[in-house]
């Protein structure tokens, strides 16, 4: 199986319970898209882990965290 397809199945299941849970149906859960990269080598992967480590920190300023969505729309 390809991975956009096991992307794909992971991302519509776990929508679907988490919209269950949350009684929200039909609301998005998921980006449309997301990023595919292969790790080459140890600079590669190190720079992918501090990306990761140091994303989340990042989310209140990201265009797509609600808050600045719904104020974006006004």
């Amino acid at each position: 199986m390809l991975l956009p397809k096991i992307i794909g199945f992971f991302k519509m299941n776990s929508a679907k319970k988490i919209n269950i849970l949350q009684a929200t149906p039909a609301t998005h859960v998921w980006q449309r898209n997301y990023y595919e990269h292969i790790i080459r080598d140890e600079t590669d992967l190190n720079q992918i882990r501090e990306y990761i480590e140091n994303n989340p920190a990042k989310w209140l300023e990201d265009e797509n965290h609600p808050d600045n969505i719904k104020k974006s729309q006004k």
